[in-house]
């Protein structure tokens, strides 16, 4: 198995929950030191040989600090050296699927070929940032993936003509330097995209879940599969939880009810959820989608249901051995809890020195 770091870059200041926030809050120097502070936790899980770092694309909140997930994976290929940078998203509803098709292509470059591209919907909020249509969002994202895997492989210049998408020339530089491109995934939790995913031979992944959904999910994506004449392997499958280890059980429960709490910022809104309800946004199960990103009461149904890793290296192998059995994930994508940076700083190290190595064993 692999493991990747994955940081939101939460806002590191005072500021409400919700979603839109308002700005009025916001502290230039907090953001600074947030940005500052997330760069160096990359660099210290890159040093310490985890072998993903993952960033993904969000607006308007101190949840997350990155609407372009891409100037962020540039300033990390000149900063982590060995690991691979996972952009997952961008949310290519929203954008000009030739340009994500374009700066994917540099950071590749840029990295030397060590880029994950993650293709993504994002959450219904973000269709209001830029005033895209929910109701269309599917069929943007299919038309968008069919197109980006075009502009990565065709050698000639080409045109496009179609329903949401029209150029009248297309012929990128630079060119990925993976062939015949980077690896690429896209959300696997509504049975639509999970079927697109298995037709498409792409792999998938599963974030702000529990394990009873993400495994009826990964059926889902399996039978899908099959049925287009293909086996996912466990590097098809991205798992993404929160993780807090420390050096005891005693201790990693301790560090989390002591000291000031982490910012449990929110992207959601139940206004526009409730306003997508009705579109084909959702898919057809629109409930199991609201509650899949529902929080569940306590820690320990949070550690039970797969949302969060919790406790000494052996607990946290063991949750993690549960996550294998179910879904057969061959790479978990964990968002630390701790927001100190002391704490942060040890459960990258201890993660990397305890359990990383017995999960590289069993590849």
């Amino acid at each position: 198995m692999k493991a990747a770091f994955f940081s939101p870059v939460a806002y590191q200041g005072t500021a409400p929950g919700g979603w839109p926030v308002p700005a009025d809050a916001y502290s230039d120097e907090a953001a600074q030191h947030s940005y500052n502070a997330s760069i160096e936790r990359f660099r210290l899980a890159d040093e310490t040989g985890w072998d993903w770092v993952t960033v993904a694309e969000h607006h308007y909140s101190p949840f997350s600090l990155t609407p372009n997930p891409m100037l962020l994976a540039g300033a990390l290929s000149q900063v982590v050296r060995k690991a691979k940078i996972a952009v997952l998203g961008p949310t290519v509803p929203m954008l000009n699927p030739v340009r994500v098709a374009e700066e994917f292509a540099i950071l590749d470059t840029m990295s030397g070929g060590r880029v994950i591209a993650g293709l993504m919907r994002g959450t219904p909020n973000e269709y209001v940032t830029y005033n895209i249509n929910p109701e269309e969002s599917r069929e943007r994202f299919r038309e968008a993936l069919e197109l980006i895997r075009m502009v990565w492989t065709e050698p000639q210049p080409f045109g496009w003509q179609g329903r949401h998408y029209e150029f009248r020339a297309v012929s990128i530089w630079p060119r990925p330097v993976q062939k015949p491109h980077p690896p690429l995934y896209m959300s696997g939790s509504s049975p639509e995209s999970g079927a697109l995913a298995a037709r498409s031979h792409i792999g998938i992944g599963f974030a702000v879940t529990t394990l009873p959904l993400a495994t009826k999910a990964i059926a889902h994506y399996r039978s899908q599969a099959a049925a287009a004449g293909w086996a996912p392997t466990p590097d098809d499958i991205i798992y993404r939880c929160g993780l807090h280890i420390a050096a005891s059980d005693e201790q990693a429960g301790n560090d989390l009810t002591s000291g000031p709490p982490r910012g449990r910022f929110s992207i959601s809104n139940p206004a526009l959820e409730s306003a997508v309800a009705g579109t084909s946004y959702y898919g057809r199960d629109f409930e199991a989608q609201r509650n899949r990103v529902a929080r569940l009461p306590t820690i320990k149904d949070a550690v039970e249901q797969g949302q969060i890793l919790l406790g000494g290296p052996e607990s946290v192998f063991s949750q993690i051995m549960k996550i294998r059995q179910l879904i057969g994930a061959g790479i978990l994508d964990l968002v630390l809890i701790s927001q100190d940076d002391g704490k942060a700083r040890r459960a990258i190290e201890l993660f990397a020195n305890k359990v990383l190595p017995r999960l590289h064993d069993m590849e």
